[in-house]
C-alpha cells in the first residue's frame, strides 16, 4: 500500500512541478506567444509521456507482486493439503 502512496506522491510532485514551471515560463518568457505556447505544449507532452511511463512501470511492479503472492498462496495451500493428507 505504501508503494501506491509513493506513486501518488511522485505523480503529484510532477504535476505541481510542471504547473510551477509553466507559470514561471509565462511570467518570464523571452519568446513571443506562439513560441512560448509551442514550448509549453512540447513540455506538457513530454511530462505526459514520463507520467505514462512511470504508471506503466508501477503497473508492471504490481502485476509482478500479485503473481508472487498468488504463487505463495498456492504453496501454502499445498502445504496444508499435504499436512491434512498425512494425518
Amino acid at each position: 500500500m505504501s508503494n501506491f502512496n509513493d506513486s501518488g506522491k511522485v505523480v503529484g510532485a510532477l504535476v505541481v512541478g510542471g504547473l510551477i514551471g509553466a507559470a514561471l515560463g509565462l511570467l518570464f518568457a523571452p519568446h513571443k506567444g506562439s513560441r512560448t505556447r509551442k514550448l509549453l505544449t512540447d513540455g506538457a507532452k513530454e511530462m505526459a509521456e514520463e507520467i505514462k511511463s512511470k504508471m506503466k512501470e508501477k503497473a508492471n511492479d504490481l502485476r509482478h507482486r500479485a503473481e508472487e503472492m498468488e504463487n505463495l498462496a498456492e504453496e501454502k495451500v499445498h502445504e496444508v493439503v499435504n499436512r491434512v493428507n498425512k494425518k
